[in-house]
């Protein structure tokens, strides 16, 4: 039967729908006449039977009811088979009175359109009914777990009717939860909404609930880290619903729910930024990046492969991780230019080879060293390629006519107490210095703090210790840092080349500080441990050259009056104008300036003054 149905659908839908038109017009018959008619009424009903089928088929095609799929059934079913009944009771009446005239009951027509309705209803309704069943009871089902959706929005709406129509994945969704308190005691699609954190230990407990699914996609870090909170003292799982564009190339909404990842925590808004302004900049342009290997690097290399510029070179000292981005870049963007390059960048004739070889209009300067105790232990080496690297490359870019040369730079630069800081604040003053003295090369730099997952970072630290059972070391309770992901700092990278003009260092706004010391607890949670209890926290003293919070703008810098408006399509850059010092000069007797001695001008070869 199952098999007959699948090779002719169409035809026993049809068949299907006659046959239920035909039982209405009958059971509307039998109602009209109480059910005793009379013979003559049997006699005219035989007659009208035929056309009044053969109209109703006719008018069910043309509303494309047979196309209808038996298993589901929605709003949208219900109102298509509601307008075909209405024609189709409307052309049977109509074929009726000219087979039998005016002595065919009128009454019937009504019932006859009321009953056609209800039947082919509650046909699909059952339908979908044991076909849910049959999925649900399949030996491939899951075991149904009872769950919550946090969340009575149009998001938690959706989750809803995606676990409705895949009975298979074994959830059962007990109830809503809402911190609208307008929501509370309200009833969606038959399910009851309760009031959020309030009632969630309670309700859970009650229901013997098994997770929580969090359908917030507007939610900021700290609302998602208060439900995390509650949700872990609940003793209850949590998982979170992506966003449509981690979905778009998924089936089912459910099955993507993940758990709740670090970048949700963030305590604010992502940046949002202006694709089209960085395509302009960036596409068919031959572009070179440095560091390409790196975690800021890579990103940026794959950030800028999809606007598709016309030659990718990535720039890089360490063989593996430059293979490795060529690999990525392979797979992903097949059609793309991409050359790597393994080289130093403090060896001059290399660097002026590759410049020269590929010509590059921009330049995205990522390399450095920026591990902050090592560099405390290593500082000439942080000195000759945070510094003299930077410097050489800026000498190289203005003299091959490099369009818009971008240095990568760190929050670590704003008033630095360490080597690490100092070597970058200097290779920013030496990037906004090159500038000068009529450039055609646009210099500028970004700044920006922590990136989460960037390698050196916290974060894969303390993944670690939490894999290996702790404890979780923190330098000490009170360090702060501003955080990012690594897509939005390789886009911050990419919208500052697009809108600079020259002399420029862009910042994010990146909200409030924020504590390692909770961040630490809240990968803990994540990972489904107890801080304190299953996972200890243990403070190991701060280290040479940290300082316990970072800054984004130091003494000397502005922002800038050219600053993007809130309506262009960017939120969250924002840029300083840095001010170098210079030494005021030499006042003669006479009250004027003295004369100073013209400055001799730089031989035209790249290596002069390196």
């Amino acid at each position: 039967m199952k098999t007959l149905w699948t090779r002719h659908r169409r035809v026993c839908s049809e068949l299907a729908h006659s046959g239920l038109s035909v039982a209405a017009l009958v059971a509307g018959f039998l109602l009209r006449y109480e059910f005793a008619p009379p013979h003559s009424a049997w006699k005219m009903l035989a007659a009208a039977l035929p056309v009044a089928a053969l109209a109703k088929l006719v008018v069910y095609r043309l509303f494309g009811l047979r196309d209808l799929a038996w298993r589901y059934l929605c709003f949208a079913d219900l109102g298509q088979i509601s307008g075909a009944n209405a024609v189709a009771s409307a052309a049977a009446a109509a074929a009726i009175y000219e087979v039998a005239g005016s002595a065919f009951p009128r009454s019937i027509y009504i019932l006859d359109f009321v009953l056609s309705v209800v039947f082919l209803s509650t046909a699909h309704a059952v339908a979908r009914m044991v076909h849910d069943h049959q999925r649900r009871d399949s030996p491939g089902a899951r075991e149904r777990k009872t769950i919550f959706i946090y969340g009575a929005g149009k998001a938690g709406i959706t989750v809803l009717s995606e676990i409705r129509t895949h009975p298979e994945l074994g959830y059962h969704v007990a109830g809503f939860l809402d911190d609208d308190p307008n929501k509370a005691g309200t009833r969606l699609y038959g399910v009851r909404v309760f009031q959020g954190k309030t009632a969630l230990a309670s309700m859970t407990a009650r229901y013997r609930v098994d997770e929580v699914l969090l359908a917030l996609p507007r939610a900021t870090g700290a609302e998602i880290s208060a439900i995390l909170d509650a949700c872990h003292a609940a003793k209850v799982a949590t998982r979170k619903i992506p966003p449509l564009a981690e979905l778009i190339e998924n089936r089912v909404l459910v099955n993507q729910a993940r758990e709740v990842r670090l970048e949700d925590l963030l305590g604010r808004a992502p940046a949002l930024l202006d694709q089209d302004l960085m395509g302009s900049k960036l596409k068919n342009r031959v572009v070179l990046v440095t560091g390409a290997g790196g975690s800021i690097g890579s990103e940026l290399c794959r950030q800028i492969a999809r606007i598709g510029p016309s030659l990718l070179v990535g720039v890089d000292s360490g063989e593996t991780a430059l293979y490795d981005i060529e690999q990525d870049l392979r797979d992903r963007f097949p059609k793309l230019a991409f050359h790597p390059e393994v080289a130093n960048i403090q060896n001059a004739r290399r660097m002026a080879e590759i410049f020269s070889r590929h010509q590059p209009s921009i330049v995205f300067h990522a390399a450095a060293y920026k591990h902050v105790p090592m560099m405390e232990a290593h500082m000439f080496e942080a000195l000759e390629n945070n510094i003299l690297g930077t410097r050489l490359l800026t000498k190289i870019a203005a003299h091959k006519g490099v369009e818009t040369f971008v240095l990568v730079s760190s929050d670590k630069a704003v008033r630095p107490t360490n080597v690490m800081g100092a070597t970058k604040r200097v290779a920013e003053l030496v990037c906004l210095a090159a500038g000068g003295g009529g450039s055609r090369t646009q210099f500028l730099a970004v700044r920006f703090g922590n990136v989460l997952g960037s390698n050196g970072s916290v974060i894969p630290r303390f993944r670690q210790q939490i894999a290996r059972g702790g404890p979780v070391t923190v330098t000490h309770p009170e360090m702060r840092r501003y955080f990012m992901t690594i897509p939005e700092a390789a886009q911050l990278v990419l919208q500052a080349c697009a809108m600079g003009k020259g002399g420029e260092i862009y910042v994010l706004e990146m909200g409030e500080l924020v504590r390692i010391v909770d961040l630490a607890r809240k990968m803990i949670l994540l990972s489904g441990y107890r801080p304190d209890v299953d996972i200890p926290i243990e403070f190991s003293g701060v280290r040479p050259g940290e300082k316990l919070y970072e800054e984004l703008q130091g003494t000397g810098e502005s922002h800038s009056a050219d600053e993007p408006s809130a309506d262009s399509g960017v939120h969250g850059l924002r840029a300083s104008r840095a001010r170098i010092r210079r030494k005021p000069r030499a006042v003669g007797k006479s009250g004027g300036r003295s004369r100073r001695r013209p400055r001799r001008a730089m031989p035209e070869g790249i290596n002069s003054g390196l």
